[in-house]
C-alpha cells in the first residue's frame, strides 16, 4: 500500500485526490472546519510536489442531482483561505466547468470539484453506472490519492473505482488513521479502556461486540445506557429505550463477567421533564429514574468515575458523547470524559463524527488529544473487523 512518495514525480501532473470535506454548514457558514484542516498537509504535499491538484469530495447527501443547500463552494473559500492561495472552484462534477478548471491548473495550484454527490454515478449500487462515472473523473487526471478516510468503508466511485483506473496510492491522513486503527485492534498499550456513547446501543452492537474481547474496560454513556440499565432490571423513565436490544445488552453484561472485561455505567443521572434547552434538570441514581423524566447526561458522580478510569489508561478510545451536549446544562458528562482524554499519559483518541463536534464546541482544542479521527463511520467498521473497500483498493 504506496504513499505518494511511490508515485514518483510529481511535477506537472494531475492529481486527483479524494479528500474528507464533508463539514456541517449553517447555511452557507461553515460551524465547524476541522475536516478541512485535516486535508491540508497531503494537498499541500501535492503542491509542494508540483503536481496540478485536483480535490473532489462531498457534502451531505444530496440525491445525486445538484442541489445548492449541499454545494462545495464554501468549502471551496475556506479550503484557498487555509492553503494560502486561491482554490479554483468547478460548479459541476465532471462536465464543463470541471473540464477547464483542470486544464487551467498550473503546477502546485489546486481545483476543487463540486459535489461528487450531484452525480447519481458516485453512490449507484450498479458497477456499470458507477464505473462510467469513475470513467470520467479519472480522464481528469494521472494519478490518484485517497485521503478521505471518512468514506474508505463506502465503495463509490471517487472511493473505490478511480482506485482501479489510475496509479494509486494512501494520502497522509488516512495512513495516519489506519496506522492508530491497527493500534488500537492489534497492539492496545495496557489498560486499554474503551469510552461509548451516542444515542443507541443497535449503532455500537458490533464495535461492543468486538471489543468485548480486547478492553480491559468498556464505559458506556449517552442515550444507549438506558438500554443497558433497562436490561439491569430498572426503570428507564421516559428515557430512549430500544426495547428489543435488551436482551443483547443482558449478554454482554453477562460475557463481560465471564471474560473479566469491566463495563463501567453510570451511577447518576441527569433528566429532565422534556427534551429542552432550559427544561430544569434534576440528578437522580440511575436505578430510581422517576417515570415522567428522562436521562439527558451521566450525573456528575458518573462524570468524576469516568474520568478516573480513562486517566489510568494507557490506550482509551471514545465515540460519542455522554448526553445532550449542544445544551449546556446537559453537557457536563462529555466535558468530564474530554477532559480527561486530555490528561492520558498514552494513546488518546477521538473517534470522529458527533464526540469531534463536542470537544471543539466544549472549547478543547485538536492537539490536546492523541488523534482526532475524521472518520465517525469508517473507523467504527474497522473496529467491527470489517472490511474497508476503500482501503482494500489500495492493496
Amino acid at each position: 500500500m504506496g504513499l505518494i512518495s511511490s508515485l514518483g514525480d510529481l511535477r506537472g501532473r494531475r492529481v486527483l485526490v479524494r479528500s474528507d470535506l464533508n463539514v456541517p454548514l449553517d447555511g452557507a457558514r461553515i460551524t465547524d472546519d476541522g475536516r478541512i484542516r485535516a486535508s491540508i498537509p497531503t494537498i499541500q504535499a501535492l503542491r509542494d510536489a508540483g503536481a496540478r491538484v485536483v480535490v473532489v469530495a462531498h457534502l451531505g447527501r444530496p440525491k445525486g442531482a445538484p442541489d445548492p443547500a449541499y454545494s462545495l463552494a464554501p468549502v471551496a473559500a475556506r479550503l484557498g483561505e487555509l492553503l494560502g492561495t486561491p482554490v479554483s472552484f468547478a460548479t459541476d462534477t465532471v462536465g464543463l466547468s470541471a473540464q477547464t478548471a483542470v486544464a487551467d491548473l498550473a503546477d502546485g495550484s489546486v481545483a476543487l470539484l463540486e459535489n461528487v454527490r450531484f452525480n447519481a454515478g458516485e453512490t449507484s449500487k450498479d458497477d456499470a453506472e458507477r464505473g462510467a462515472f469513475a470513467d470520467q473523473l479519472a480522464d481528469l487526471a494521472d494519478a490518484f490519492v485517497s485521503d478521505g478516510f471518512g468514506v474508505v468503508h463506502r465503495k463509490q466511485a471517487s472511493v473505490y473505482d478511480v482506485a482501479q483506473r489510475l496509479p494509486h496510492a494512501m494520502g497522509g491522513l488516512v495512513a495516519t488513521e489506519i496506522d492508530v486503527l491497527k493500534r488500537l485492534t492489534e497492539t492496545p498499550e495496557r489498560p486499554y479502556v474503551v469510552v461509548l456513547g451516542g444515542s443507541k446501543v443497535s449503532d455500537k452492537l458490533a464495535v461492543i461486540d468486538n471489543l468485548l474481547g480486547k478492553a480491559d474496560t468498556l464505559i458506556v454513556g449517552g442515550g444507549m445506557v438506558f438500554t443497558f440499565l433497562a436490561a439491569q432490571g430498572h426503570g428507564v423513565g421516559k428515557s430512549l429505550l430500544e426495547e428489543d436490544q435488551i436482551p443483547v445488552c443482558l449478554e454482554y453484561l453477562e460475557r463481560a463477567e465471564k471474560s473479566g472485561v469491566k463495563i463501567l455505567l453510570p451511577t447518576d443521572i441527569v433528566v429532565a421533564p422534556e427534551f429542552s434547552a432550559t427544561a430544569p434538570a434534576t440528578v437522580v441514581a440511575a436505578d430510581a429514574i422517576p417515570d415522567d423524566q428522562l436521562g439527558l447526561d451521566i450525573g456528575p458522580v458518573s462524570g468524576a468515575a469516568f474520568a478516573d478510569a480513562i486517566r489510568s489508561a494507557k490506550t482509551v478510545f471514545w465515540n460519542g458523547p455522554m448526553g445532550v451536549f449542544e445544551f449546556e446544562a446537559f453537557a457536563a458528562g462529555t466535558r468530564a470524559v474530554a477532559q480527561s482524554l486530555t490528561e492520558v499519559d498514552g494513546l488518546s483518541v477521538v473517534g470522529g463524527g458527533d464526540s469531534a463536534a463536542a470537544v471543539r464546541k466544549l472549547g478543547f482544542a485538536d492537539d490536546q488529544f492523541g488523534h482526532i479521527s475524521t472518520g465517525g463511520g469508517a473507523s467504527l467498521e474497522y473496529l467491527e473487523g470489517k472490511e474497508l473497500p476503500g482501503i482494500d483498493v489500495l492493496n
